[in-house]
């Protein structure tokens, strides 16, 4: 009888240990890549759901690209011109990322930390919402919030 509590214990320590415990990791293997931005919303703060602005990358912006990887690097490569005069920058920096409360912080080279909250991480697509640096956009006098969309 011992000999089967001792397996019935030693067998449902063995399946309890078998969970997930690298969620982290499979998040930022998620977002590692290169990431372009299709959109950017301006959604309503009083309700969280009505778009009221959206702006979608044209002419050589649409090259712009966002780097993550799992090392906590991160780049931003912005191309800018008019027809195909297009020239680049790059600017570099660090991230950190949390999957429980799904914050992401960006700090680029020579730039302040910018929060924002993942709403979104797929293989195909990242949704962010910018914690910072919003603003009233339709005067009832409530802060609204923007949303960045990305592509691979």
């Amino acid at each position: 009888m011992k000999k089967y509590l001792f397996l019935f214990a030693f067998s449902a320590l063995t399946l309890t240990s078998c969970e997930d415990d690298d969620i982290q990791g499979y998040e930022l293997d998620m977002l590692k890549g290169e990431w372009k931005t299709v959109k950017t919303e301006i959604i309503s703060g009083k309700d969280n759901s009505t778009v009221l602005q959206t702006f979608t990358p044209t002419g050589c912006d649409t090259k712009s690209k966002t780097e993550f990887r799992t090392d906590y690097y991160t780049s931003y490569t912005a191309f800018s011109g008019v027809g195909a005069d297009c020239t680049s920058e790059k600017t570099e920096g660090t991230y950190t990322y949390s999957n429980e409360d799904k914050l992401m912080v960006i700090k680029y080279n020579n730039d302040s930390e910018r929060a924002y909250r993942v709403d979104i991480l797929s293989n195909t697509e990242l949704r962010l919402v910018q914690l910072f640096g919003n603003v009233d956009q339709n005067g009832d006098m409530i802060i609204d919030t923007s949303y960045i969309t990305y592509k691979r």
